[in-house]
């Protein structure tokens, strides 16, 4: 099935940008800058990037108005090219909405599942659960007993969600994920590890986007908390009664250990990992692979992963390492022998 097609002239109107050149240029689809061609549309968001522009075949580009004389086709201009081409990706996306209605082969415990929402092939949904308007429910989901879902949310295929599950619209929850499993709660004792019983639950907030194979799980007493807007990167993992604030991001493969508290709008790079029971402000971003082993209460850039470097020098500095407390002692002390011999003089 052909893609949607939009005129340079429309897709201006419709993204609220002037333009220069051919406003009936059609455009088909989206492409990288150096490998669009005829009928496709592009983007020039870094300025590192402008031999691309000046050498680039695509029919039209999205260019901030100081980059747009360097570009030899039309140009939709934009103060904000990355956050244009978002949008724009959206009246490209191949997805299609699936039918409405419930599939034959799929288990339906429920009452109260709208009529315009969408429930695919072999999916489980318990009794009790609410699934509100628009929701597409992907093919294999399954929703617990009781679980909530808001207006017009997104379950790709394979997703599990626990009973008693909360969320709030327009979520988007990508396939393998599963919500509300139990936490990670053991009790020792001479016999061994006793379970303790997760009894809390998941609550996440609107227009949250959850990425493949992630897991949220559920509290032991109250409940672990996703705020509104907040983006998750595939493999994340949320430990019981997480609290994560709204519109904070975090790239692939983060995990959070439980009882932590997340600000709002901070941003995790891929595999930080967070340990138990700390703290961390508004508006804090961690780099890749770092250890957040303290709580952080102040907004700011934050790290805590090595460096790669030569094979041959990581040795030697690592053989160094278990010296750098025998080091610090021995500078500590000629700083107090320098002092007490300036004292002198």
């Amino acid at each position: 099935m052909p893609g949607p097609t939009y005129s340079v002239a429309e897709l201006a109107a419709t993204l609220d940008l002037p333009f220069r050149g051919q406003g009936d240029e059609l455009l088909t689809g989206l492409a990288p800058l150096a490998s669009a061609g005829k009928g496709e549309l592009s983007f020039l968001s870094s300025v590192k990037f402008k031999s691309s522009l000046e050498q680039s075949a695509a029919s039209a580009v999205i260019v901030h108005p100081d980059m747009a004389d360097l570009c030899p086709t039309n140009v939709l201009l934009s103060t904000n090219p990355y956050l244009s081409y978002a949008r724009v990706s959206a009246l490209f996306d191949a997805w299609q909405r699936p039918r409405l209605g419930i599939h034959p082969s799929a288990v339906v415990a429920s009452d109260q599942v709208h009529p315009s929402a969408s429930v695919g092939a072999n999916c489980v949904i318990e009794a009790g659960a609410e699934i509100a308007e628009g929701c597409v429910i992907g093919p294999g989901t399954v929703i617990g007993e009781n679980v909530r879902l808001g207006r017009n949310c997104l379950l790709h295929a394979n997703v599990t969600v626990y009973h008693s599950v909360s969320m709030g619209d327009d979520c988007v929850i990508h396939s393998g994920t599963v919500i509300g499993a139990d936490g990670f709660g053991f009790a020792p004792s001479d016999e061994g590890w006793i379970k303790i019983h997760q009894l809390g639950s998941v609550k996440i907030g609107k227009r949250v986007e959850i990425g493949a194979n992630s897991t949220i799980d559920r509290g032991a007493l109250s409940d672990t908390i996703i705020g509104n807007g907040v983006i998750l990167d595939d493999q994340t993992m949320i430990a019981h009664n997480v609290e994560i604030g709204d519109n904070t991001a975090m790239a692939g493969c983060c995990q959070v250990a439980g009882s932590t508290k997340i600000g709002k709008n901070c941003t995790f790079a891929g595999n930080v990992g967070v340990i138990g029971h700390v703290e961390i402000a508004d508006n804090v971003q961690i780099t890749a692979r770092s250890l957040v082993s303290k709580s952080i209460d102040k907004p700011g850039s934050y790290s805590g992963g090595v460096i790669a470097m030569a094979s041959n020098l990581w040795r030697k500095n690592f053989a160094r390492f278990s010296k750098l407390d025998e080091l610090h002692r021995r500078v500590v002390g000629l700083e107090k022998q320098l002092k007490n011999k300036e004292g002198k003089n």
